[in-house]
């Protein structure tokens, strides 16, 4: 039998591999940083995660969709810890509803909208008060966002309308789920022109851009980021870091968005 000193260094013993395994554990599990993201930033947040993980070994995993469709996700209860949308009325809707860290809220990046055709046919179009997109689409359709939810279609819709074309050009639209869906109708040739985001014209080699709106045209651009309120990742808060850190910026600025402090 063993002694009362032999049980005394037997449960010791014990206690200390459960530590040990306690505290190995997070390290085999380490929570990733879950991100719900327009679907405009793909190319440099994907650039900027990978930097990321390979500074500090964290993974941050990217859902990426326009902002409609995240923020209503997020209304549902979908888990995430980061939340950047297109515009400010979707990271609004979420605030209101209590669902982000409002002290976590911080305006990131800004953008421009562009008209963009099939590069094989692309030619400069003078984006101007009443420019005649209607003759420039023909029979054919003029790919863009929603205009009553996808930020991109609504940025889309007011240049229209403040420039004086939209009643003519309004049943030409082929209103989709996100501005890359706008940008592969035109790349794949089903649409001859498409209003998306600059960066994303730069992320697809079959499209070229024709035109530039005015910035006065539309509301400004602006990419808002947050934490969101059930977030309960310690690396949420570090990553958020990152995202607005000078060594992030480059990823930024190579796809063409503006960096706003």
């Amino acid at each position: 039998m063993h002694s009362r000193r032999q049980w005394i260094k037997l449960a010791a013993a014990a206690v200390s591999l459960a530590w040990l395994g306690m505290a190995s554990t997070p390290a085999i599990a380490a929570e990733k940083v879950t991100v719900f993201a327009a679907a405009s930033l793909k190319n440099a947040l994907d650039a900027a995660n990978a930097a990321w993980a390979k500074d500090g070994g964290k993974e941050a995993v990217v859902s990426y969709a326009a902002s409609s469709a995240l923020a209503k996700q997020i209304e549902s209860g979908a888990p995430a810890d980061i939340f950047i949308s297109a515009d400010l009325d979707w990271m609004d809707y979420v605030a209101k509803k209590n669902l982000i860290k409002a002290d976590t809220r911080s305006n990131l990046l800004g953008n421009r909208i562009v008209l963009v055709a099939a590069k094989d046919r692309a030619k400069p179009v003078d984006i101007k008060r009443g420019f005649d997109l209607a003759a420039l689409l023909d029979d054919g359709k003029l790919a863009m966002g929603e205009v009553k939810s996808v930020p991109a279609g609504k940025y889309g819709k007011a240049a229209l309308e403040k420039l004086g074309v939209w009643s003519s050009i309004e049943s030409k639209v082929a209103g989709v789920e996100s501005v890359r869906a706008a940008l592969a109708l035109v790349s794949r040739g089903e649409a001859p022109y498409g209003i998306v985001y600059q960066t994303d014209a730069a992320a697809d080699s079959g499209v070229a851009v024709v035109g530039t709106f005015p910035a006065d045209s539309h509301p400004p651009i602006i990419y808002p980021v947050a934490i969101l309120a059930e977030s309960k990742n310690p690396d949420a808060a570090a990553y958020l870091d990152f995202l607005k850190s000078e060594k992030a910026a480059p990823f930024f600025t190579a796809q063409g968005f503006t960096i706003l402090k």
